[in-house]
C-alpha cells in the first residue's frame, strides 16, 4: 500500500515463538495443543504457594540453535527476571522472563525489499520467557473462562530493530523468521494456534528525519496477512492524524480484521511499569562456549544456504530456489523428487507451477498433498523417458492430485502411453497431409509457420499420445520431399 511520499514508516516486530518442547518451561506438564481446558496444569504452572521452578534444558538448546541461526551473540551468562502485571490468565501475577541479560543479542536476517534488493534486518535480542494462559469469552453471558493449559509454555521473544520500512518488508521478515524456526524444528510456526504470535510497533516520520516518531503497538495479529494490513492501516491513520494537526498517542491498539481498523486497547507500558526485578528462585544461566560450539555442529542447512546450493549446484534460478526453500517441507519434497531421477529444473517447474498452483487453490500445505514426491518423480521420469508427452502428463497429474494414485497405473488404465512406433505415426502424418493440401502448399511456398497447425492436427488425431520428436522429424521429412 502506498502512503504519503513525504512520510516514512518505521516498523519493529516482536515475535513470540512457542518452542516445541515436550514439557513446559519450569515443570513437567505437557505442551500438547488442543487438550481439554485445565487438564495440563500442576502446582508449579498454576503458581501455588511454595513451588519452585526448574528450567527446561531442551528450551535452552533450542534458544542456542535459534541464536546461531540468526548469527546472534549468545551470552555465556544470562538471567531471569520477574515482569509484574495482573491478568486473570496469569496466576502468579508476574511473568518469568529475561530483561537486562537476555540469552541472545545482536542477530540479523535478510529479506527482499519492495524493489527486489536484499536488506539486512537487525534482531535486537531473543529472550526466554513463560507464556500466560488464555481467557475464553464465549459460552457464558457476562463472564469469561480461564484455561491455564498454556500457562508455563516456553516462549522465545524475538525483537527486531526498527529497520523495517513497509508492510511488505514486515511480511517478508516474518516469513523468513518462521521458515528458519521450522528448519530448526524448534517451533511449528502456526499462527492460528498461537504458537507464532506477532506484535508490531509502528511509527511514522517525515522523510529525512532521524528521530523516531511516537509509536503504537499493534496486537491481535493472527496471520502474516493481518500483520501487513494492520501496519498499512496504522501508518495511514498516523499520517492523517499528523496532517490534520493532531498528535499520535503512544498506546497499544487492537487490530479488527472484520472492520480493517485498529482501535485503542490501553496506554503503552514502559519497562518501569512492569517493575522488573531478578527472579529469586532461578540462578543465572551459564552456557559454556564448548556447548555453543557443539550446538553449532548440529545446525541443519538453513534456507539461504540451501537456496544458494540449489542455484549453484542444480542450476535453478534464484526465484525458483527461493520458492523451493521457503519451507522445510517444500525443500524436502523437491530434493526427494530429484533423488528419484527427475531433472532439477523440470522438477522445480512441476512443483512450483503445477503442484503449488493446485495446493494454493485448495488452501492446502505441501505436507497435505496427495501427490507424494515419489509419485512426482516417477511422473517426471515418464516424460523424460518419452513414455508420455508433457500435455498428457498434465492430465495424469490432475488424476494423481485427486486420487493419490501412482502415474504408471493411471497411464496404463487410461491408455495414455505415448505412441513412438514410427509406422503408426507415419500413417497419421500421411493422412493429415492428404487432408490439408492447402497448408502443405503454403509451407512449400515459404510460409513455414503453418507447420504448427499440421503438428496440432496430428497430435489431435493421436489424442496427444504421439511422440512429439518423432512427429516433427517425420513431418519435416515428408514436407521436404
Amino acid at each position: 500500500m502506498a502512503h504519503d511520499p513525504l512520510y516514512e514508516t518505521v516498523i519493529g516486530l516482536e515475535v513470540h515463538a512457542q518452542m516445541r518442547t515436550q514439557s513446559k518451561i519450569f515443570c513437567g506438564c505437557s505442551t500438547t495443543f488442543g487438550a481439554e481446558a485445565n487438564t495440563q496444569i500442576c502446582p508449579v504452572c498454576a503458581a501455588l504457594p511454595g513451588v519452585l521452578p526448574v528450567l527446561n534444558t531442551e528450551l535452552v538448546q533450542m534458544a542456542i540453535k535459534t541464536g546461531l541461526a540468526i548469527q546472534g551473540k549468545i551470552r555465556e551468562r544470562s538471567e531471569f527476571s520477574r515482569k509484574n502485571y495482573f491478568y486473570p490468565d496469569l496466576p502468579a501475577g508476574y511473568q518469568i522472563s529475561q530483561f537486562e541479560l537476555p540469552i541472545i543479542e545482536q542477530g540479523e536476517l535478510h529479506v527482499v525489499t519492495d524493489d527486489g534488493n536484499k536488506k539486512k534486518i537487525g534482531i535486537t535480542r531473543i529472550h526466554m520467557e513463560v507464556d500466560a494462559g488464555k481467557s475464553l469469552h464465549e459460552g457464558i453471558q457476562g463472564f469469561s473462562w480461564i484455561d491455564l493449559n498454556r500457562t508455563g509454555t516456553p516462549l522465545l521473544e524475538i525483537v527486531s530493530e526498527p529497520d523495517l520500512r513497509s508492510s511488505q518488508e514486515a511480511g517478508a521478515y516474518l516469513k523468513k523468521l518462521r521458515s528458519i524456526l521450522r528448519y530448526l524444528q524448534v517451533c511449528d510456526g502456526n499462527m492460528e494456534e498461537g504458537s507464532f504470535r506477532c506484535d508490531a510497533n509502528v511509527s511514522v516520520r517525515k522523510q529525512g528525519q532521524t528521530r523516531l516518531g511516537t509509536r503504537t503497538e499493534l496486537k491481535n495479529l493472527n496471520s502474516i496477512r493481518n500483520v501487513m494490513r494492520a501496519i498499512d492501516y496504522e501508518a495511514e491513520r498516523q499520517i492523517d492524524t499528523l496532517e490534520s494537526g493532531g498528535v499520535v498517542v503512544q498506546e497499544t491498539r487492537l487490530w479488527d480484521a472484520t472492520l480493517n481498523t485498529t482501535r485503542p486497547m490501553r496506554g503503552k507500558e514502559e519497562a518501569h511499569d512492569y517493575r522488573y526485578f531478578p527472579e529469586p528462585d532461578l540462578p543465572p544461566l551459564v552456557i559454556h562456549q564448548d556447548r555453543i560450539d557443539a550446538m553449532a555442529q548440529q545446525l541443519p542447512e538453513l534456507p539461504d544456504a540451501k537456496a544458494q546450493r540449489f542455484s549453484s549446484e542444480l542450476g535453478l534460478s534464484e526465484y525458483d530456489a527461493g520458492v523451493l526453500t521457503a519451507s522445510r517441507e517444500m525443500a524436502i519434497y523437491f530434493e526427494e523428487t530429484v533423488h528419484l531421477g527427475a531433472h532439477p529444473k523440470t522438477a522445480a517447474n512441476w512443483i512450483t507451477v503445477e503442484l503449488l498452483g493446485r495446493l494454493n487453490r485448495e488452501g492446502l500445505d505441501i505436507d497435505q498433498s496427495r501427490v507424494s514426491p515419489n509419485h512426482m518423480g516417477r511422473l517426471i521420469n515418464l516424460i523424460q523417458n518419452n513414455e508420455i508427452s508433457g500435455k498428457i502428463a498434465k492430465q495424469v497429474f490432475d488424476v494423481m492430485f485427486e486420487t493419490g494414485d501412482d502415474p504408471e497405473t493411471i497411464v496404463q488404465k487410461r491408455g495414455l502411453k505415448q505412441v513412438s512406433d514410427t509406422g503408426a505415426i507415419e500413417a497419421v502424418v500421411d493422412k493429415i497431409l492428404a487432408d490439408n493440401p492447402l497448408q502443405v502448399q503454403q509451407y512449400r511456398e515459404g510460409k513455414t509457420k503453418v507447420i504448427g497447425f499440421l503438428v496440432g492436427q496430428i497430435m489431435k488425431a493421436t489424442q496427444g499420445k504421439a511422440n512429439p520428436a518423432a512427429v516433427n522429424a517425420i513431418l519435416q521429412d515428408r514436407l521436404s520431399g
